[in-house]
């Protein structure tokens, strides 16, 4: 997903456009989707955050700070309510009992506050599931960190946002300066009272109603055009039923070996990472893109790691979220799709991979059929709960590595006066063995990794052969910038 997120030159421009994040009160069905067939923790739907914060912010303003985000952005204080019988997917409507206190923690990491014992908290609380009656964030600021410093976790739910919505949020509440801002705004709680369940099936059917008179005037309008141009109709619905037939048949490539068992209980973080303008010269070295350059250090540390078992792996099934955003769409939301292929992972050097995943994305994304999960989740979402967890879970087991790629935000930002100095993303497992995250943030390229334990035998060899992955094509660029933990 390499879609921009909105820059803002001045704080106010950022608080002007908070009100607006997530303003969408019904989720598309897409969210409803990871909302109704969520079973934790196997098919949890928690995308989370670890910012490592340069100094200890003040607990008072960092409080404030967070009271002040959860009167601006009205999705903070929502929670889900259902339609009985599910007509329809769910809303987002007030919660009368927020209670920011609850959403808000404070730990102290155990000395010496080592990075890899703020990634074993950090992967506990990801763990740990929502309250589904309450707003679906919570934030722990985690102090004791060495070197003076600090570490702040954001949990959200994926039917919250994707990650280039989450990238909106932070922006929109991340400060340009360390001092405080003067004058900014402070909304009231909402008053009106939230809708019931009856009052939401109501709507919904109201809803329904409309969109079976707009499907069935499309229906007839795209009849009409087939009529008019049958050649081109037959055209367009043959490479659709082959593109079709592409996407349902089966995963891309062999599935890997050392990846056969899956649990989705027990995740395991680790982060590496690089600058970004290293990155982007070694993609230009070799003809590609930022993306492409990342997918080709993720497929050589795969195949560094099946190496060390024995294991020679030519291809490897992953997948990438593919951005459905258009510039007029608004903040927050989900409007993402995933392309599955074959990662050549067997392309021993560097440049040619990057060449060779850049012609297979380029490729995948012109699928017509690519949005199958827009086409079917109406569908599941009619269908009983646990169905829908079933073949969402299906789907996700085809692939063994998941990569998502969010630019960040490009200048520095500050909470509650203390400097971000690192924002490392972490997906959940939908049925994967590896999800691999990276959000480029002032200058660095921030990865963060989720493995499922059961899958991946030894992590800390797997973080080692990533990175070395990530070194050989940063060596592209003439120089080798990783960093691992």
């Amino acid at each position: 997903m390499v879609t921009k997120a909105q820059p803002f030159t001045t704080n106010e421009e950022a608080w002007a456009a908070a009100a607006s994040w997530g303003s969408e009160r019904r989720m598309n069905e897409i969210e409803a989707l990871m909302w109704r067939s969520e079973r934790h923790p196997r098919l949890s739907s928690t995308i989370t955050a670890v910012e490592v914060l340069a100094s200890q912010p003040e607990w008072k303003r960092f409080s404030a700070a967070h009271e002040w985000g959860a009167r601006l952005v009205p999705r903070f204080r929502q929670r889900v309510v259902e339609p009985p019988f599910s007509i329809g997917p769910p809303v987002w409507a007030d919660d009368a009992d927020f209670d920011l206190a609850y959403h808000l923690r404070r730990v102290t990491l155990p000395a010496p506050g080592t990075m890899r014992q703020l990634l074993d908290l950090a992967q506990s609380l990801a763990m740990a599931p929502f309250d589904r009656a309450r707003p679906l964030w919570e934030g722990t600021l985690v102090e004791g960190l060495e070197g003076a410093r600090a570490a702040y976790v954001l949990k959200l739910h994926h039917s919250l946002t994707d990650g280039l919505g989450g990238i909106q949020l932070l922006s929109l509440l991340h400060s340009r300066t360390a001092e405080p801002s003067p004058h900014k705004p402070m909304r009231e709680p909402p008053a009106e009272k939230p809708p019931s369940s009856l009052g939401v099936a109501a709507e919904q059917l109201g809803r329904d109603a409309r969109a079976v008179v707009d499907a069935a005037t499309e229906f007839f309008s795209r009849a009409s055009r087939a009529l008019l141009s049958p050649t081109a109709a037959a055209e367009d619905a043959l490479a659709y039923a082959v593109s079709l037939r592409r996407i349902l048949g089966g995963p891309p490539a062999p599935p890997s070996p050392l990846f056969r068992r899956r649990s989705g209980r027990a995740w395991r973080f680790g982060v590496l990472e690089c600058g970004l303008d290293a990155l982007k010269l070694a993609a230009r070295a070799a003809g590609g893109s930022l993306n492409d350059a990342y997918v080709a250090a993720l497929l050589g540390g795969l195949r560094r790691y099946h190496e060390r078992f024995g294991v020679e792996i030519e291809e490897l099934p992953m997948t990438i979220p593919v951005s459905l955003r258009r510039d007029d769409d608004p903040m927050g939301g989900n409007r993402f799709t995933g392309a599955l292929f074959a990662g050549p992972a067997g392309v021993v050097d560097p440049a040619e991979r990057i060449a060779a995943i850049r012609g297979i994305v380029l490729s995948v994304r012109s699928e017509p059929a690519l949005d199958l999960m827009g086409l079917l989740s109406p569908l599941l979402n009619r269908a009983p709960s646990g169905l829908a967890a079933l073949v969402f879970g299906r789907l996700g087991a085809v692939a063994d590595l998941a990569a998502s790629n969010v630019p960040g935000i490009p200048y520095p930002v500050y909470a509650a006066g203390a400097r971000v100095e690192r924002m490392f993303p972490f997906g959940p497992l939908p049925g994967v063995a590896v999800m691999a995250a990276m959000v480029s943030h002032a200058g660095t390229c921030c990865l963060g990794f989720n493995c499922d334990a059961a899958a991946v035998e030894n992590p800390e060899l797997l973080m080692t052969c990533l990175q070395e992955g990530l070194d050989e094509v940063l060596a592209l660029a003439g120089g080798s910038g990783a960093s691992v933990t």
